[in-house]
């Protein structure tokens, strides 16, 4: 029995430090094919982001996500550490502490930290939506009060938009805002919110008008408001490293002054940070699926099954290459939209929608070839490639489904 255990132990413990391995390698130096080598077409600038988060991911990341997830760990101080490279409001102006970096700066970056833990990266990625959002839409005395303290982490954010009866349909929420002198009296719950109970600021998008999204306002809540609480800690498939709460709301006094942007404009606000937070979710499902590429491709290397490597099976040979095909369109779709998104471009909603639907669909599909290829092993949780798969299958449901996006696109091309 110690004999038949000494492969799994050894190989678990390789496996261990694959992500790391693989980290290693995306930074540039030779050892992965150069197909999908992430690197390829990027500026010095750009490769320099790139280096410094694959080294944060190998480094501060890799070696905890399964711990995270095991225990359901907030990596407060990891994220601190992360942000003090710049990381906790990449795409905001720097005068409040942001990094004034591009969107498709950001997409690599994201993709490069989601190699080390994907479900930290995501909340990550939704807590520099919303600095974006203060950043963009508020007075100059929102974003010097707001800011500076969610670019360092000091403070994290929570975006609240859906409802227990609203998700896709995010236009017909509920939550009141009831104005009241100089205050809002807020009424109603948002649920699934990343981070709830353990963040300190929340975007809220609530009803301050008639039905439909000219009737949505955005306020800007802080924890410890009275009126607001929060739910229990739901128990989740993956995104483990991350609470999920619902935020509730009984006659919840907010300052007029919390308010981003004019009353009615909440819906505008909340689309346009969803367009970035689609760029962000593909970004980091591609880092997930680059790594499961890596994994599977050192599992058909040193695995054996009659007499020889699993590499030599010309089956696993060709699924390896259509993964690795399907990454590769689906990075270049993503940093497409990016730059889109960068640059104003009218069609860098659907665009957004289109990268967002493509690659959370294909690098789901690469995560769960890759658990297949390793057999059994890969249903263990000693190897992470099962919880890659876990971590990203609801990047297909969250900022907006996937069917709502090829809704998006259809309206697109029919309107033409």
């Amino acid at each position: 029995a110690r004999e038949a255990e000494r492969p799994r132990t050894a190989m678990a413990m390789a496996w261990r430090a694959a992500p790391r391995a693989a980290a290693r390698l995306l930074q540039g130096r030779r050892g992965i094919a150069s197909c999908i080598d992430p690197s390829t077409g990027l500026t010095e600038d750009q490769k320099e982001f790139q280096k410094v988060a694959f080294d944060f991911a190998a480094k501060e990341m890799a070696p905890y996500m399964a711990e995270w997830d095991e225990k359901e760990i907030f990596p407060v101080e990891t994220m601190r550490k992360a942000a003090q490279l710049g990381f906790g409001g990449i795409y905001v102006k720097p005068d409040v502490g942001g990094s004034g970096l591009s969107r498709l700066d950001t997409s690599i970056i994201f993709e490069a930290l989601s190699t080390g833990c994907t479900s930290t990266t995501a909340y990550m990625s939704i807590h520099n939506m919303c600095v974006w959002m203060i950043d963009t839409f508020g007075n100059e005395e929102q974003r010097h009060r707001f800011c500076p303290s969610l670019c360092s982490m000091e403070k994290f954010a929570s975006y609240c938009l859906t409802e227990p009866g609203s998700g896709s349909d995010a236009a017909s929420l509920l939550t009141s805002a009831q104005r009241k002198g100089d205050t809002y009296v807020l009424n109603g719950s948002k649920a699934f919110i990343s981070g709830g109970g353990d963040t300190d600021v929340y975007v809220v998008m609530c009803r301050t008008g008639g039905p439909g999204p000219k009737g949505i306002s955005c306020l800007v809540l802080e924890k410890g408001m009275p009126g607001l609480s929060f739910g229990k800690k739901e128990k989740k498939v993956g995104w483990n490293s991350q609470p999920t709460r619902a935020v509730i709301f009984e006659d919840c006094v907010v300052p007029v002054g919390n308010r981003l942007g004019a009353e009615g404009q909440g819906f505008s606000i909340a689309m346009q940070g969803l367009n970035g937070g689609r760029i962000n979710i593909a970004s980091c499902s591609l880092g997930a699926a680059h790594a499961s590429v890596l994994l599977a491709q050192e599992h058909l290397s040193v695995r054996k099954q009659f007499g020889e490597p699993l590499a030599n099976n010309q089956y696993l040979q060709f699924r390896l290459a259509e993964m690795a095909t399907r990454l590769l369109a689906a990075r270049l779709m993503v940093r497409n939209a990016a730059r889109a998104l960068q640059d104003g471009r009218e069609d860098a909603a659907v665009l957004c929608s289109m990268a967002k639907l493509f690659a959370t669909d294909e690098c789901f599909g690469i995560c769960n070839q890759a658990l297949q290829m390793h057999g059994g092993y890969g249903y263990l949780k000693d190897y992470a490639v099962q919880q890659f798969v876990r971590d990203i299958r609801v990047h297909q449901i969250l900022e907006g489904t996937n069917e709502v996006m090829r809704m998006i696109v259809a309206r697109n091309l029919l309107q033409g």
